[in-house]
């Protein structure tokens, strides 16, 4: 029997040695959120939507360390309401010589306070007031009501609390470090008791906060005075008696300072609405808290599961129920068993789950598990099958009729398939269904979707290469692994409703299930690889970066690190005084864009030459990957992924294929090392001839877009004749590009700034070219226009097959955020539905193949582009089978037009 349940996570040393007096936690929000901002580089942390997320990212992993090493019984957290408090109003300067906020900060801190509240911990905000005088407000009356207290901040004001029952822990670097400020920690910095620090401070002054500090009087002149006069109150009974030029600065500031002295003392006694006893620490909101992460697309899991090793609801003898749990009835399938169970249990609908770590080729995959929504299941390792109940589990995986629930189907499909076992009969992929929902994820990992749509946990499994860890229970184990594949099953359930609300079903089961099946035959053909051909390109692009290397030595008279951006930006920036770029925290920028302006700014020859040095070792490095992907058969096996993008297009990995350049020759050299198969006769290539403008004249309905497409002629040449107001013999090359550029920058959510950056024109000039083409063309205008609209109001966009993709950031208030997803209002119908085009034609083209019963086959699917291997004397019936089936994956007003290319290599076979 097994039973779902949480993970439970020790205590840490912290936490066992933790005294019988409460332990409050306080945390200044917006000053740790702002030192995290600047902590870690913005421009490494944003999401798909324009949002910066460094900010959050950085306080919620010291909010992590700082909960992990405390160990606190009760939390809060402050945060300032604006900059109009008590303090301004009595000094009007206070902080005025702050700048404004980035607007990469901008909406970090509400989402901090989302995630704050997915964890149940108390906020605080006080009109009026700062963050500090609540602090100190809840310390004051922790310590008085027995509490042991912590205080996290980045204001040194905050030194005034710190005594026996009170620490300050102040940041030293960025948020990784902090130091602990006890009185003694106090007495040592300065010389002084904390009692006596707003004394000193108020000498000292304070530039952050605009508070003047007295000509001539710094530091350690602040501090002898205090401890020679006692306190700030008898320095000013008796100030006459400080001497010397210090003394007169003293007197003739003495208002200022006691200005100062009134504003860095904290108020200890703000009305709250809550007492430091009602802030105990409650159990996380775990579902709320995987939603968030997700959308911020924090990708690493490490992160997610250090957060949830805090959560006061996992303490130890306090394991956490998320969901009520569901018991499975397990069995571990003894020789001649695995037959009679599935006669008795397989003929409902089953969760299929694995081990997760598998080699795939090995022709090896261990434990199995299988359950049914009642209760009964099964363990099994496949390598100790009997002939008889190998027989049957093939016979039920490769039957139709039998539905089974996987999550990652076409990875097991690819591994079954090492065992010579075909699978059909997918009811439903968890984790395409999860895609489907929310299509702007990141992780579709199991236990992270069985929180969010279950409420429960998944049970730990041992994974070691496949195998059983050493020590581990073998039935923990199978329950762990039987318990995930119940979870599978429920979640299809879950799904399967979810994906009714937002009529995803059908492109489920008609398009995304379909294609994974496909894909997976697609990986396990692979293409055939030229090795010496490749080897011989990568030594080019080595020599050719060993070039670079020299010339760039040479051109500054000196060595230096071409891959160090700190020993660029001193060569460029500071021996050859070249002009300055964009400045960002790490210094001016040495970006491509940046080299390339410096390039057409200066004379120089060092940016053309670091230009190229970073092409070709991005092209060495690409080739170097493609020969390490190369497998024993001499062929390369891509992955290819329905779940990242967004739009709905596929993309790979190990390789990327992607990667490889299109349109340089480059890049057409790499993709002649891909090559026809033995036994083959030849690669055959196809693709869509301008299918997104093509998908953009259907969705709008403009008559002359799509007469510009059914004339037979030029696109581009036609449009451009219509736009500029010439005769078509009239158009010139660069009319036709500035057209083509438009056309397609449109299809892509293409602003007048980022059309002016593509042609090299100014934005006012891009944005006139722009309303030339809408005055000729309205009704793309008014598509354009609609499709935000309707975006704005229903909150997401569609496909003609009803692809959503959801952007809450239309009604955004920050202005980066919105723009970025009006961009990708646009651009999702478009993208999407020549994504969904581009998976009916493969779909068709497959099911034509196997119909005919040719030994022809797909192989490749890169950048909407189709590659097939094709047998001896299939070539022509391939061909007119490729096109056929291609045309017609869609009715659209502007007919679909198909481009057919063959030869004995990927290059050679373009078209």
């Amino acid at each position: 029997m097994a039973k779902t349940a949480s993970k439970t996570t020790p205590k840490t040393a912290a936490s066992k040695e933790k005294s019988e007096a409460p332990r409050l936690l306080l945390m200044d929000g917006h000053s740790l959120a702002y030192r995290a901002f600047f902590a870690l580089p913005a421009e490494n942390f944003s999401t798909t939507t324009g949002q910066t997320t460094n900010a959050i990212y950085g306080f919620t992993s010291m909010l992590i360390n700082t909960l992990r090493d405390e160990a606190p019984t009760h939390f809060a957290v402050a945060f300032d309401v604006s900059r109009k408090t008590w303090r301004s109003e009595e000094f009007a300067e206070y902080k005025a010589n702050r700048s404004k906020s980035p607007d990469e900060f901008k909406g970090q801190v509400e989402l901090i306070g989302e995630l704050l509240d997915a964890m149940k911990v108390r906020r605080f905000a006080v009109d009026g007031f700062e963050a500090d005088d609540v602090i100190a407000t809840l310390a004051t009356q922790a310590e008085a009501e027995g509490f042991q207290v912590s205080i996290v901040t980045g204001d040194r004001d905050a030194f005034q609390l710190v005594s026996d029952n009170v620490t300050v822990l102040y940041p030293t670097k960025g948020v990784s470090e902090l130091t602990r400020f006890t009185p003694e920690k106090v007495q040592e910095k300065y010389g002084l008791s904390p009692s006596q620090y707003p004394d000193f401070a108020a000498l000292r002054g304070d530039p952050s906060d605009n508070l003047p500090g007295i000509p001539g009087v710094g530091e350690k002149t602040a501090a002898k005075w205090i401890n020679q006069f006692g306190s700030f109150a008898d320095l000013v009974e008796r100030v006459d008696e400080v001497k010397g030029k210090a003394g007169q600065n003293l007197r003739e500031h003495l208002e200022a300072v006691k200005l100062n002295r009134r504003l860095t003392e904290m108020v200890r006694d703000v009305a709250l609405p809550d007492r430091p006893e009602d802030l105990v620490r409650a159990p996380y909101d775990r579902t709320a808290i995987g939603v968030i992460l997700d959308a911020l697309e924090f990708r690493n899991q490490n992160f997610r599961e250090r957060l949830f090793a805090v959560d006061p609801g996992s303490e130890e003898g306090e394991e956490q129920e998320v969901g009520a749990g569901v018991e499975v009835d397990g069995v571990l399938i003894e020789p001649d068993a695995l037959g009679p169970w599935l006669a008795e249990h397989g003929h409902g609908v089953l969760g299929v789950a694995t081990v997760d770590v598998w080699k795939l080729g090995s022709g090896s995959v261990s434990e199995i598990a299988l359950a049914t929504p009642t209760g009964p299941a099964a363990w099994f390792d496949p390598a100790k099958l009997t002939e008889a109940d190998e027989r049957a589990f093939a016979a039920w995986l490769a039957d139709a009729s039998q539905r089974k629930v996987m999550h990652d189907a076409k990875a097991l499909m690819r591994v079954f398939a090492d065992h010579g076992w075909s699978v059909d009969g997918v009811w439903m992929d968890t984790a395409l269904a999860a895609y489907l929902d929310k299509p702007g994820r990141r992780s579709f990992a199991l236990d992270a979707l069985s929180v969010e749509y279950l409420g429960r946990e998944l049970m730990p499994t041992a994974e070691a290469d496949g195998q059983l860890a050493l020590g581990v229970d073998e039935q923990a184990e199978a329950d762990a692994l039987m318990t995930k594949a119940r979870t599978i099953l429920d979640l299809g359930a879950a799904f399967e409703t979810r994906l009714e609300q937002v009529g995803a079903e059908e492109l489920l089961r008609d398009l995304e299930l379909p294609t994974s099946a496909m894909l997976a035959r697609m990986e396990r053909a692979g293409i055939a690889a030229d090795r010496e051909w490749l080897t011989n390109m990568e030594q080019q692009f080595a020599d050719a970066v060993q070039q670079a290397v020299s010339e760039a030595h040479a051109s500054v008279g000196h060595e230096f690190n071409l891959g160090s951006p700190k020993q660029l930006q001193e060569v460029l920036f500071g021996e050859l005084g070249l002009p300055k770029t964009k400045k960002t925290k790490t210094g001016y920028t040495t970006d491509a864009d940046a080299l390339a302006w410096l390039a057409a700014q200066t004379e120089h020859e060092l940016p053309v030459i670091m230009l190229r040095y970073r092409e070709q070792q991005k092209l060495r490095t690409t080739v170097e990957g493609l020969i390490k992907t190369i497998a024993p058969d001499g062929r390369i096996h891509t992955t290819f992924n329905q779940t990242v993008a967004a739009t709905g297009r596929l993309s790979s990995t190990d390789p990327n294929l992607q990667n490889i350049p299109v349109r340089t020759d480059e890049g057409r050299a790499i993709r002649r090392g891909f090559k026809v198969g033995e036994g083959y006769e030849s690669l055959l290539t196809a693709d869509y001839s301008q299918i997104e403008l093509r998908v953009m004249a259907h969705l709008s309905e403009d008559e002359g877009l799509i007469e510009a497409f059914t004339s037979g002629e030029d696109l581009h040449t036609t449009v451009a004749s219509q736009v500029f107001g010439v005769e078509k013999s009239e158009v010139d090359p660069e009319m036709r590009r500035k057209i083509k550029a438009m056309s397609y920058g449109l299809a892509y959510g293409l602003s007048a700034f980022g059309l002016s950056q593509q042609l090299g024109i100014t934005p006012d000039e891009a944005r006139k070219l722009m309303d030339t083409f809408f005055e000729r063309f309205g009704g793309v205008r008014d598509y354009l226009q609609r499709v935000v609209e309707e975006a704005r109001a229903t909150g997401y966009t569609h496909t003609i097959m009803g692809r959503r993709r959801y952007l809450p950031d239309l009604n955004s208030d920050n202005r980066q955020r919105r723009e970025m997803a009006e961009r990708m209002a646009l651009n999702a119908p478009i993208q999407g539905t020549a994504a969904d085009i581009v998976k009916v034609a493969m779909l068709k083209v497959d099911a034509a193949l196997r119909a005919k019963k040719l030994e022809s086959r797909m192989l490749l699917q890169v950048h909407d582009e189709i590659v097939l291997e094709v047998a001896p004397g299939e070539r022509a019936q391939v061909e007119e089978l490729l096109r056929e089936e291609m045309a017609s994956a869609a009715d659209l007003r502007a007919p679909l037009d198909v481009s057919v290319g063959s030869g004995q290599d990927w290059e050679s076979a373009a078209h």
